[in-house]
């Protein structure tokens, strides 16, 4: 039985869990306490699935996005969603490509957009995603900045000599005018 692409519940969608992908080996083996992951020796670090590791083969990713596997390769062509290669050149699709790849569908049958108007959405949504990374880059900079401003502040502060009285400059005792002639 094929699973319904459509259907959230399906336990081979990729955008249907929030969470690892399946179980950790030995969870819930005897011997294992309290159901955790059994112990390792040293060794290199794990591999670990994003949303943007491409693991799926074009008809996996056919069949989670409801398309035909030569729809696939037709976005492929045009640009609309670009797949990783695997050394052999086959397309490996990652779970943002299959999402990517829905809302282009959704796009295109329920919106009624042209192709080329969708790949014009998908570049401005990119130019959009670049711009506000920058943004959050620049306020982080920025707070840095002002942070390093403020320590500096204080530290000149510190150096105060405390015996130091600040200057202020004598007030007036009258306001009238004097006017000087030089003698001639």
């Amino acid at each position: 039985m094929s699973p319904n692409p459509m259907n959230p519940t399906n336990p081979m969608d990729p955008m249907a869990s929030n969470g690892p992908i399946g179980p950790g080996l030995g969870e819930g083996l005897p011997g294992n306490p309290a159901g955790g992951r059994p112990r390792r020796a040293a060794g290199p670090p794990q591999y670990v699935l994003t949303e943007d590791t491409p693991v799926y083969v074009i008809s996996v990713a056919a069949e989670l996005s409801g398309l035909h596997p030569q729809t696939l390769r037709q976005y492929d062509r045009l640009g609309l969603v670009c797949p990783d290669r695997a050394a052999g050149r086959g397309r490996r699709y990652s779970a943002r490509d299959i999402q990517q790849l829905r809302e282009v569908q959704r796009l295109s049958q329920d919106e009624g957009i042209n192709l080329a108007g969708i790949k014009r959405i998908i570049e401005l949504e990119n130019q959009v995603s670049a711009l506000q990374s920058r943004i959050t880059e620049l306020v982080d900079s920025l707070e840095g900045a002002a942070s390093a401003l403020q320590q500096r502040e204080a530290a000149v502060h510190a150096s105060y000599r405390r015996d130091l009285v600040p200057y202020q400059p004598p007030t007036p005792q009258s306001s009238a005018l004097v006017v000087w002639r030089p003698k001639r």
